[in-house]
C-alpha cells in the first residue's frame, strides 16, 4: 500500500474514530455504550497500526534515496574524469565495504592478511574521527577490533527513535568528549516584576529582589549492552543485513537504559529523571483516571513564559494517549488532535506537540502519569559517541560484539515541567 493509500485510510479511522464516540450521549444505554466505546478502541489500534505502516514507508522511502544517491555517485567516479582508481572498473567488479568487513571479523583476519584493495575499502569505511573505537591498551589480539562507523550511526539513530529523552530535538542536549562534570547555574526570575517608580525617591536596596541563582551537575554515567553473540557462519552468510541486524539490537539496548534513566532516574549514582526532577502541577481526583479539566490546569499550572518555548510539549504512556484520545472539553471538542502528515502537521494536545514516554507510569494510584513544559530545561549530557567493541580469542571461532554510553540528565528549573499525579486513593 503506498504512502498515499496510508494517508488517506489514517484519516478514514480517524473520521470513524469520533463518530463512534459522537454517538455516546447522556441518553445512550449502557449497553450501546459498551459496544461504541469497543468500537472506538478497535478503529484506533488499526489507526496506530497504520502509521506504523506509515513511518516505515517514509524511513525505507529515504533509505531508498541515499542507496539511490550513492549509487549515482559511485557512477560517477567510473566516468572518465572520476576517481583513478575507480575508473575503467565494472560495478560487479567492485569489493563491498561489508563483504570486507565480515571477512575480517568471521575469517580472524588481521589488517596484514588483507589485500591492499581490502584494507583501502576498510580503512574508507573508519574515517570518523567522532566515533570512538573499542580496543584494548594492549595489541589487537587481546581481542578489541574496529567496528564500521555506519554501524554506529545505526545505533544512534535507533536510539532517539526508541525513547525521545534521548532526541535532541526535545530536549537540550550537551555533547562533550571528556567525562568530567559540568556545573550548570540554574535561576527562576518569573515570579519577580519591576515596581513602579516615584520621581526624586531613592531606589529601594534591601535585598528582597535579588535574583536566587542555584547549581546543578551533570556527571556522566557508564552503562553497556553486555555481549551480543554471533557464529562465525552468521557473520558469514548474513552480509546483506547483519550490520543492520547489531545495529538495532544494540541500539535498543542502549536506548531502553536511557530512556529510562533519563525519565524515571533517582539521581543517585544515575541521572535525575524528567520525571523525578518535576515539580507539582495537578492532583486528579479519580485513582486510575483523568479528566480534561485536569488536563487544563496541568498547562496552566506552568507559567506562560515556559509555554512560549518551541521545546514545549506533553509526555506519558502510549496507555495515557488512548485515555486522553476519548476526552473532550466542555464544549464537546475532542482534546487529542491528530493532525495532518501530508503537511508535516504532528498530533497535538491543547494545541502542544506531545511525546509518547512508555517507560513513564500507566493511570493508576498516586502515579506521576503525565508531564508538560518546556523541555529545554532538561540538560542531557552525552560523552562523545557509543563506544562499539568485538571480540573475538574470547568466543572463538564465534564473535561477540557490545557498546556502551555515557550520559547523564538533569532538570535545570523545576518550575519548567511539571507532572499530574493521580489520587492516592
Amino acid at each position: 500500500m503506498s504512502l498515499k493509500d496510508l494517508q488517506e485510510k489514517r484519516g478514514r479511522l480517524v473520521t470513524q474514530a469520533r463518530e463512534a464516540l459522537n454517538e455516546i450521549t447522556t441518553n445512550t444505554d449502557e449497553a450501546r455504550s459498551a459496544e461504541l466505546d469497543a468500537r472506538h478502541d478497535a478503529i484506533m489500534a488499526d489507526f496506530d497500526k497504520v502509521e506504523k505502516l506509515m513511518e516505515r514507508e517514509q524511513k525505507l522511502a529515504d533509505i531508498e534515496k541515499r542507496f539511490e544517491d550513492r549509487q549515482a555517485e559511485e557512477r560517477a567516479k567510473k566516468r572518465p574524469g572520476g576517481d583513478a582508481e575507480a575508473r575503467g572498473q565494472d560495478e560487479g567488479d567492485q569489493i563491498s565495504y561489508r563483504q570486507v568487513f565480515h571477512k575480517y571479523l568471521a575469517g580472524g583476519a588481521d589488517l596484514g592478511e588483507l589485500s591492499t584493495e581490502e584494507r583501502a575499502v576498510l580503512k574508507a569505511g573508519v574515517q570518523s574521527t567522532k566515533e570512538f573505537r573499542a580496543q584494548t591498551a594492549g595489541t589487537t589480539t587481546a581481542g578489541g577490533f574496529t567496528v564500521p562507523t555506519e554501524l554506529a550511526a545505526v545505533i544512534i539513530q535507533t536510539m532517539k527513535d526508541w525513547g525521545p529523552l534521548y532526541d535532541d530535538e526535545i530536549c537540550t542536549v550537551l555533547n562533550t568528549a571528556s567525562g568530567n562534570p559540568i556545573k550548570l547555574p540554574t535561576v527562576d526570575d518569573t515570579a519577580v516584576v519591576a515596581e513602579k517608580h516615584t520621581e526624586a525617591a531613592a531606589l529601594t536596596d534591601d535585598g528582597g529582589k535579588d535574583a536566587t541563582f542555584g547549581q546543578k551537575s551533570l556527571d556522566a554515567y557508564v552503562y553497556d549492552t553486555e555481549f551480543v553473540r554471533f557464529s562465525m557462519e552468521l557473520a558469514t552468510d548474513s552480509i546483506f543485513n547483519m550490520e543492520s541486524l547489531l545495529g538495532g539490537l544494540l541500539g535498543e539496548r542502549l536506548a531502553r537504559i536511557a530512556n529510562k534513566e533519563l525519565t524515571i532516574g533517582d539521581g543517585t549514582g544515575d541521572p535525575n529523571g524528567v520525571v523525578t526532577a518535576s515539580s507539582l502541577g495537578k492532583t486528579a481526583t479519580a485513582t486510575a483516571a483523568i479528566t480534561a479539566d485536569e488536563i487544563i490546569d496541568l498547562l496552566h499550572s506552568v507559567n506562560s513564559a515556559y509555554r512560549r518555548s518551541p521545546k514545549t510539549r506533553f509526555m506519558f504512556a502510549d496507555t495515557t494517549l488512548a485515555a486522553i484520545r476519548k476526552l473532550k472539553d466542555g464544549q464537546g471538542n475532542f482534546l487529542w488532535a491528530m493532525g495532518d502528515v501530508t503537511t508535516a502537521q504532528p498530533g497535538t494536545l491543547l494545541g502542544y506537540r506531545y511525546s509518547i514516554n512508555d517507560d513513564m507510569d500507566a493511570l493508576a494510584a498516586a502515579k506521576k502519569v503525565m508531564l508538560f513544559g518546556d523541555f529545554s530545561k532538561y540538560f542531557v549530557r552525552k560523552v562523545g559517541s557509543p563506544v562499539i567493541g568485538v571480540l573475538r580469542e574470547r568466543f572463538w571461532p564465534d564473535l561477540g560484539i557490545a557498546g556502551l554510553i555515557r550520559f547523564d540528565g538533569e532538570l535545570g528549573d523545576t518550575a519548567a515541567i511539571k507532572h499530574l499525579i493521580t489520587a492516592a486513593s
